[in-house]
């Protein structure tokens, strides 16, 4: 069976980024009938952040991304927390140093950076603890047995590292990258443990993979160049290695460069899926959810950026994505991100949103401003004003003048639109509605012509003015429906307020 897993570390906010690395396997996982897992990956005690599993959770929810197994509802393979497997990783480390995979180093922070020192100024190839140097370190390799038992029996700080074979090839299979070839001279000998005893990124997930029988691992493009390192570590366990597919970059909006914060607050968009809350600054940066966009617009945009389905098709559903993804299909390249793309995207979802959803949210933000609203009266703005709207809240916050009289006009259409034969047209509009009874937008239409064709004005002469008088805006959707709306009361009584308060 095919199974997959995302293992983010829970060191803040997760970034959209990650989101898409979680949609990547979650389609796939769907695609084959097999099973995706949500492991968290907090061995990095130092920077752990309270809080910041639970917003993972919340996020993965919100998007409908929701796992198989995990810390929350389990599962057969847990725990899903790998500070909960620290034994794991320790029987494991043994297992490598046994079998002379690895060894012990006892260099102190002077001493390596004493090391890194000469390497720079020998200028070598390779300026890492690695195989070419580390007969000149203080390690169990170099120190004699009783020395080595000495320092550990005492409590010396020591971490873990991964002996390599120098001079040899490493051959990484990867879905999306092909073949990648890579001479062990110039990786270095990671540390596997720390002297926290927690183990690091390259032991910890090579074990968990390997246990939980994860069949592909689907990652970051960051995590290539450590690919070859993890591909020796199956060798050297004695493990069939999972088939690995590493994810392009997301570049800014320019497509120079990998996506960040800054460039996400540069552009005006959010770059978290939800709002997070920095604890150490106090900070709150807006997300995707509370900026307006639908998970529904967060999966279908997610899953274009990186990935090209093969015809014309934009609009995808989670399951038509489950059913149409395939991981040949994503790009080597970065893919640049377009947040007018995922804009467009949320103006469908929100116009395919049932109208009874819409007129529900206006007449909640209604109430919550101790103001009455009829649901005809709100199904009536949501008509009016969907197809102006990227986000559901631009419903209420474009649409404050059929609650509240304007109170404030457009500067720049008082200017070039309010004039006498505006005022007199509006004053013997006035008298054509003054005693209609729920009249419909194409009844307040037809008195309008008439107004016009009376006076002999075009409707650009008038039609300014009016829903400058109705608004205090100089443009909007439909005026006949603005007027249905309002209702002829409401509508005289702006009308009148605004020949007395805006100067000819």
């Amino acid at each position: 069976m095919i199974r997959v897993r995302f293992a983010p570390s829970p060191t803040g906010g997760l970034h959209i980024g990650g989101v898409r690395t979680a949609l990547y396997n979650y389609l796939f996982a769907k695609k084959h009938g097999g099973k995706f897992i949500l492991r968290i990956e907090d061995t990095d005690q130092k920077r752990k952040v309270d809080g910041a599993e639970a917003y993972i959770m919340e996020a993965l929810d919100w998007c409908g991304i929701t796992p198989d197994e995990s810390p929350s509802n389990g599962g057969a393979y847990g725990p899903y927390r790998q500070s909960e497997r620290l034994h794991l990783y320790k029987q494991y480390a043994q297992q490598l140093l046994d079998a002379d995979f690895a060894y012990y180093a006892f260099d102190t922070p002077e001493e390596l950076e004493t090391m890194r020192t000469k390497l720079q100024e020998t200028k070598a190839a390779n300026q890492q603890y690695s195989s070419i140097n580390r007969m000149e370190m203080r390690n169990s390799l170099t120190l004699e047995k009783p020395e080595v038992e000495s320092l550990l029996n005492s409590g010396t700080p020591y971490v873990i590292r991964i002996k390599l074979e120098g001079d040899k090839t490493v051959e990484v299979n990867d879905i999306i990258r092909g073949k990648v070839v890579v001479n062990t001279n110039t990786m270095d000998d990671k540390i596997l443990m720390k002297s926290d005893g927690f183990p690091t990124y390259h032991l910890a997930n090579i074990v968990d993979d390997h246990l939980m029988e994860i069949t592909h691992v689907i990652r970051g493009e960051e995590w290539l160049p450590s690919a070859p390192l993890h591909v020796l570590l199956y060798q050297y366990l004695g493990w069939d290695a999972p088939t690995f597919a590493h994810l392009p970059l997301l570049l800014k909006p320019e497509g120079n460069g990998k996506l960040s914060k800054r460039d996400a607050d540069k552009h005006g968009f959010p770059i978290f899926p939800l709002n997070y809350s920095d604890a150490k600054t106090g900070e709150v940066a807006e997300g995707f959810r509370e900026k307006g966009y639908m998970p529904e617009t967060m999966v279908n945009f997610l899953a274009l950026l990186g990935w090209n389905p093969g015809t014309e098709q934009e609009i995808f559903s989670l399951h038509e994505l489950a059913e149409a993804f395939e991981l040949e299909r994503i790009s080597k390249a970065g893919a640049k991100f377009d947040i007018q793309k995922a804009n467009w995207l949320n103006e469908h979802y929100l116009r395919a949103t049932p109208k009874e959803i819409l007129s529900g949210y206006i007449i909640k933000k209604a109430n919550e401003e101790a103001i009455s609203c009829s649901f005809a009266k709100a199904k009536a703005i949501v008509d009016l004003l969907i197809e102006r709207s990227t986000f559901i809240q631009d419903l209420w916050n474009n649409g404050q003048y059929f609650f509240v009289s304007p109170t404030e006009y457009d500067a720049k259409t008082v200017k070039k639109k309010w004039k006498e034969e505006t005022v007199q047209a509006l004053k013997l509009f006035i008298s054509k509605i003054k005693d209609l009874e729920s009249p419909t937008p194409e009844t307040f239409k037809e008195h309008f012509e008439k107004t016009v064709n009376e006076l002999e004005l075009g409707f650009g002469k008038v039609m300014p003015g009016l829903r400058l008088a109705l608004t205090g805006q100089g443009g909007g959707p439909d005026l006949m429906g603005i007027l249905a709306v309002l209702g002829v009361e409401e509508s005289i009584k702006r009308i009148d307020t605004a020949i007395k308060t805006i100067k000819l």
